[in-house]
């Protein structure tokens, strides 16, 4: 199991360094939007809507670090792996597919069948 941990220490970390390289590129990117509408009302409908598609981009990469971040932490806390619901192991294959996974299978289904 260690050597399974530190692959997906690695992951983590990767995909970490992968999110906040794209979180400092949609910056950029919503700063240079920031620059003044062009003055063609098609123009600025598009650059609205790529602005709309930008920041949902940002958000979910936000969302995303806070779980990488949230499963790093837990590796350090020593509790990684274990399901935050029910306390049972996650099994390996979940953490693998999903590094940053907090619910084991059973727990997770239970959670979206309850939020429908």
């Amino acid at each position: 199991m260690n050597d399974l941990l530190e692959d997906l220490r690695r992951q983590l970390e990767q995909l970490r360094d992968d999110l906040q390289a794209r979180l400092e590129r949609v910056e950029r990117n919503v700063r240079h939007e920031a620059e003044p509408l062009d003055k063609d009302f098609a123009e600025q409908a598009v650059q609205r809507e790529n602005e709309e598609v930008v920041d949902a981009l940002g958000n979910e990469a936000r969302r995303e670090l806070a779980r990488v971040r949230h499963a790093l932490k837990r590796m350090d806390e020593g509790t990684y792996g274990l399901c935050e619901a029910c306390g049972e192991p996650i099994p390996p294959g979940r953490l693998k597919a999903l590094p940053h996974a907090r619910l084991c299978t059973q727990c997770a289904e239970e959670q979206e069948a309850g939020g429908r």
